[in-house]
């Protein structure tokens, strides 16, 4: 009689064991379902965003390098678009850069644009580089640099015009940071979107 119980009780402390290792698969099973459920969402949520977050950093990529101790940086500069200047089917503006700190700094290079919607969302691609690198500008305070943006006007190549942007984003040259400005009607057709390095003054 002994020897059944113990039978029976060893019988019902194996099951207990099986069981319990059953649970924590259960949960491995459910947390791995939850993973993947969350995974998916934050897959989704990088992906809505990798478009409109993904331009600017292709802007500030296409910046300049500039590891000059005497850098001009966004935090140091405003930023406004100029007027353009059209002819022969060709639309330029002046994007002016102006020391507004109070030591005199320098620009080299290029600065990396983009065009941006009144909600922030990119507009097309980056400007591409346009001409030649050009010498360093130093900018006392209260001096101005400028780069020119160049577009072409609507009708010349077949593939239309993008959406006429609210914004114009830059990036320094060799600057993390971005500075935007305001702009009424800058619109890019033909796919052609360049700027130049950056020149002394406010114009060219």
């Amino acid at each position: 009689m002994l020897a059944a119980v113990a039978a029976v009780a060893l019988t019902a402390c194996q099951e207990g064991k099986t069981n319990g290792a059953g649970d924590p698969s259960a949960a491995a099973s459910q947390g791995a379902g939850s993973g993947n459920a969350s995974g998916g969402t934050a897959g989704s949520s990088q992906g809505t965003g990798g478009a409109g977050s993904g331009q600017p950093t292709a802007a500030r990529s296409a910046a300049s390098a500039d590891n000059s101790s005497d850098r001009c940086t966004a935090a140091s500069m405003r930023l406004r678009l100029g007027a353009p200047d059209a002819g022969a089917g060709n639309i330029r503006y002046p994007l002016v850069f102006t020391n507004s700190g109070k030591q005199t700094c320098t620009l080299r290079g290029f600065p990396g644009v983009s065009l941006l919607a009144r909600d922030a969302q990119t507009i097309g691609k980056p400007a591409t580089r346009e001409q030649g690198a050009g010498g360093p500008v130093r900018l006392a305070p209260g001096a101005s640099a400028h780069a020119v943006l160049h577009t072409i006007n609507e009708g010349l190549k077949g593939s239309g015009c993008w959406k006429s942007a609210d914004l114009v984003q830059a990036y320094p040259p060799g600057s993390k940071e971005a500075m935007t400005a305001h702009t009424s009607g800058l619109r890019v057709c033909g796919d052609e979107f360049s700027v130049t390095a950056v020149a002394p003054g406010a114009s060219g």
